[in-house]
């Protein structure tokens, strides 16, 4: 089935769940306040596309497509980013709150975390190279044969990540959050007085 291509379209305060998605490409289009909810936008193609202030918990993103997508302020709980297509797989991620998502085995290089939940999210296998986790919140993430050689976690806070099991050449990290790579070792670390 051939796909409608859409091009610069605003979608304002849709309840997708309603009226579902059409699957289509999107190209260079906004959604805001939309709600995807428990929906599908499976096999739907974006490029160059922002979602703002939208709700995607427990959306279907089976083969969905993903391209320079820009998120900010969106509600995401429970998304398998795991089951997307691979092709061009990029976005940014601002103001969000991705808790119990998946990105397993994902090839999410130099993608861009700012002020976001990331509680309970799994990580495994996934390759986060250079990528930025600014002043996010990191509860119980699963960091685990996951290569965040170069990243950036100098703001984030409460990571659990297991030097022994994960690829962190140079990566960085506050002395603040040095505890992070420790907890396996079941260590008191206080600042001295």
């Amino acid at each position: 089935m051939e796909k409608t291509y859409i091009e610069d379209k605003e979608f304002d305060k849709i309840d997708f769940k309603q009226n579902p998605l059409v699957i289509q490409e999107y190209e260079n289009c906004s959604f805001r306040n939309c709600d995807f909810s428990n929906g599908s936008i499976a096999d739907c193609h974006f490029t160059d596309c922002e979602f703002l202030d939208c709700n995607f918990s427990l959306a279907n993103l089976t083969d969905t497509i993903f391209r320079d997508i820009k998120f900010k302020g969106c509600k995401m709980l429970g998304l398998h980013f795991d089951h997307c297509n691979n092709f061009g797989l990029a976005f940014t991620f601002q103001d969000c709150i991705l808790n119990h998502s998946t990105f397993f085995k994902k090839k999410i290089k130099k993608t861009t975390f700012t002020n976001t939940q990331l509680q309970e999210v799994d990580f495994t296998e996934c390759d986060l190279s250079s990528s930025i986790f600014d002043n996010c919140d990191l509860s119980r993430a699963i960091f685990y044969n996951t290569n965040i050689e170069k990243a950036d976690f100098r703001t984030s806070i409460n990571f659990s990540i297991d030097p022994e099991v994960n690829r962190i050449r140079k990566a960085k990290f506050s002395v603040y959050g040095l505890s992070g790579l420790l907890v396996k070792h079941d260590l008191t670390i206080e600042n001295a007085q």
